[in-house]
C-alpha cells in the first residue's frame, strides 16, 4: 500500500508501512508506535539515540505502551551511511532482532568509525559470524532493503535524520524526551 497522510485542520496524520522485516522494540501491538527514519552516521541521530532514546525505552518501549520501530535514511553527504546501514541489516539476517539492535547501539556509541572494517569488528564484537556476515555486507544483498525504507520516507516528506513518527504524527529533528513524551501521552 501507498504512503499517503490526511490532513486534520493544521496536523498532517501520516500513515506508515510496517512491513514484517521492519526492525522494532517493545510490544508489536502496543497502542502507540514511533518510527524513526535515521542515520547510523549522523551526529543529530547518535545524540537522540544518547540522550532521548533511553528514557523513551525505560517509561515506555519497557513498559509495553510504545513500539520503537527503526527505518533508514542514509544521507548522501555521510559516505559510510549506506553501507553501515546494510551492515545492520545483515546482522538482523544473521541473529535476528536482537543482533539487529546490538549492532544498532554499537554503531551509535562508535558512528565516527564506521568503515567497512570497523564494521566487521563490531559484527565480530557482536557474536555475529564474521564470514556470513562479511560475505552479507560486500555482496550488497542488503541494498535493497535500505533503499525501501529510504523511498518510504522520502514519500512521507522526511529530508534529514532523524525523522520521528508517534503515530503518524511527524517529529523531526533530535528533540528531547519532553516532546516525544507529550506526544506519546496524548496517544495513550
Amino acid at each position: 500500500t501507498a504512503a499517503f497522510f490526511l490532513m486534520t485542520g493544521s496536523t498532517a496524520k501520516y500513515e506508515i508501512k510496517t512491513p514484517d522485516d521492519d526492525n522494532f522494540i517493545g510490544n508489536e501491538n502496543a497502542a502507540v508506535t514511533i518510527t524513526e527514519f535515521s542515520d547510523f552516521q549522523c551526529p543529530f541521530c547518535a545524540k537522540f539515540f544518547r540522550d532521548t532514546e533511553p528514557q523513551i525505552k525505560k517509561d515506555y518501549i519497557d513498559a509495553g505502551k510504545v513500539k520503537f520501530v527503526y527505518k533508514h535514511f542514509p544521507l548522501p553527504s555521510h559516505s559510510n551511511a549506506q553501507k553501515s546501514a546494510e551492515a545492520v541489516e545483515c546482522a538482523a539476517d544473521i541473529g535476528g532482532q536482537s543482533a539487529f539492535w546490538q549492532m544498532h547501539d554499537k554503531m551509535f556509541q562508535n558512528n565516527n568509525l564506521l568503515s567497512a572494517s570497523n564494521l566487521k569488528r563490531f559484527a565480530a564484537e557482536t557474536g555475529l559470524n564474521t564470514t556470513d556476515f562479511s560475505l552479507c555486507l560486500d555482496s550488497g544483498a542488503m541494498r535493497g532493503r535500505v533503499l525501501r525504507d529510504q523511498e518510504e520516507g522520502k514519500k512521507l516528506g522526511v529530508t534529514g535524520t532523524p525523522a520521528f513518527f508517534v503515530n503518524g504524527q511527524k517529529i523531526e529533528g533530535a528533540q528531547p524526551f519532553s516532546v516525544f513524551k507529550s506526544a506519546i501521552e496524548s496517544k495513550l
